[in-house]
């Protein structure tokens, strides 16, 4: 039998508030929110949208049973306190807002064409394989071709991976720090390969558990076991190591993580090395064939604005089609609206018999 709403508001009800706090907060008196719950009365929608918010769950889920299938999941980097068992972001309110732009430029694109699903892997084998050798330079672009989105802004205090609807997309900082991003890549990937749901997730789940298999899947992805088992650590010259560093595509401090938590032991001078920041030791020891300057190449694309080219030509078009304002694709290309030419539906001309019946 499936449960009733007051059922499913009663099991959401956090452990050792008390229901009359919880009815303060939603506007109800105690009495009308313990008959609610019991099904003598009916939740108004007012009040099952504050309940929702108050008690951060899915509203279609409380009403239905069932998560809304148009929902915005979202996973991002916490904080967990376990004495309190309190989950937090910092920054999270002003995250908020910017996940929220996003959003409603995902949502207008839908009024012109269907959101394609995303093909996420299964397990890190098949992430592994779905991104094929050598993805690191090319991170982003491996994710797109499985139609999972990557979105980089300035003003976010962490990264985030998002369901809207059937499309998951990473949203990112702008760091101007290419070897991060790439963590930061694979521990969204690997939020949205385990299935973690981040800030929607139940109170009672430890969320440090989450964090912790993420940054293990990403460790993994980007530096295998195997891979780092295999190196002469005791013997490897600076060279050799900026070499590493710059193919692996990660700093010199997830390195020097990845060999503590496998117990692998380097030498007194090793180590040194990687104490240098990931900067300071790719310029003084690392050697690149070719003109320019690679490293500042790859710190300045990690510090570009960045929407999905097909989102930003799906905005073009609808604001052509007048079906959308210029507003959200200006954000989105990070200009002024005003300043923004693109194609829009011609203003439509009134006849004369209009303006004198308007004026009349």
């Amino acid at each position: 039998m499936n449960p009733s709403i007051g059922e499913r508001v009663l099991g959401a009800l956090p452990v050792g508030t008390p229901q009359k706090e919880i009815a303060r907060q939603v506007g109800m008196t105690e009495d009308a929110f313990s008959r609610a719950l019991r099904g003598q009365r009916g939740f108004s929608a007012l009040e099952l949208a504050r309940l929702a918010e108050v008690l951060d769950q899915d509203i279609h889920l409380l009403i239905t049973g069932e998560p809304d299938p148009n929902r915005l999941v979202v996973s991002g980097r916490h904080n967990f306190d376990r004495e309190t068992w309190a989950r937090s972001i910092d920054g999270e309110q002003g995250d908020k807002a910017i996940l929220s732009d996003v959003l409603l430029a995902y949502r207008q694109s839908e009024t012109v064409r269907p959101l394609e699903p995303s093909r996420i892997p299964r397990d890190l084998p098949q992430a592994r394989e779905a991104l094929g050798p050598g993805f690191v330079p090319e991170f982003i672009d491996r994710l797109a071709a499985l139609e999972i989105d990557t979105v980089r802004l300035s003003g976010l205090s962490t990264a985030y991976s998002l369901h809207v609807g059937a499309r998951a997309v990473m949203v990112i900082p702008e760091t101007g720090n290419w070897f991060k991003e790439n963590f930061d890549l694979a521990h969204e990937l690997a939020h949205l390969v385990l299935g973690h749901e981040g800030v929607l997730a139940s109170i009672e789940r430890e969320v440090s558990r989450e964090e912790a298999a993420a940054n293990s899947f990403a460790a993994e992805l980007l530096l295998p076991e195997e891979e780092m088992r295999a190196q002469e650590w005791a013997t490897v010259s600076p060279q050799d190591l900026a070499a590493l560093i710059w193919s692996w595509g990660v700093s010199t401090h997830a390195v020097k993580v990845r060999l503590n938590s496998l117990r692998i032991r380097v030498s007194p001078h090793t180590q040194s090395l990687l104490d240098l920041t990931t900067q300071g030791l790719l310029r003084r020891y690392w050697k690149h064939d070719g003109l320019g300057d690679p490293i500042t190449e790859r710190m300045t694309l990690a510090s570009a604005r960045r929407f999905p080219a097909w989102l930003t030509e799906t905005h073009v078009e609808g604001v052509a089609q007048g079906r959308i304002q210029k507003g959200t694709l200006a954000w989105m290309l990070g200009v002024d609206p005003e300043t923004l030419e693109v194609e829009e539906p011609p203003a439509p001309t009134m006849s004369d018999s209009d303006l004198m019946s308007l004026l009349g």
